[in-house]
């Protein structure tokens, strides 16, 4: 029989003040509330919540981002949930460095809820389709600088 790994979760979330304008859909209460839902009925452990508000999604150097990667690296959380991949970051090139490269040297397993990105589930085409989102959600169509 497979061991059962423990989740123990990291939700996090982001609302940029350009996002504020997209209303309750995108706030951080709403993305809260999904997500807590979520990792409940997964029946995993929720560690803590990383909250930026108010920042752009261009950059890592985001307060609350840089607290969840330190959790993840100490071993603190080993599972980061947010709503949707472009709440992590639209810079594609770092959003997939960190999904294809950083995370799995932690064993760290990342989920984008409403973009079914998971990567435990390496057989879905959601990780496949992953660059073409992450490029589609760049701010204005841009590249990363």
């Amino acid at each position: 029989m497979a061991k059962q790994t423990i989740y123990n979760a990291g939700i996090y979330v982001r609302l940029s003040q350009e996002d504020m304008r997209a209303g309750e859909s995108l706030s951080i209460e709403n993305q809260k509330l999904i997500l807590t839902k979520y990792v409940k009925e997964q029946g995993w452990n929720l560690v803590d919540t990383y909250v930026d508000d108010g920042w752009s999604d261009t950059d890592f150097d985001r307060p609350a981002v840089q607290r969840l990667l330190s959790d993840a690296q100490s071993g603190k959380i080993n599972l980061i949930i947010c709503k949707d991949l472009s709440r992590f970051g639209r810079n594609y090139i770092e959003v997939g460095r960190y999904v294809d490269y950083i995370f799995p040297s932690y064993n760290i397993r990342f989920i984008a809820l409403n973009d079914n990105v998971d990567t435990a589930s390496k057989d879905t085409s959601a990780l496949d389709m992953m660059p073409i989102v992450n490029l589609v959600s760049a701010p204005n169509g841009q590249n990363p600088k």
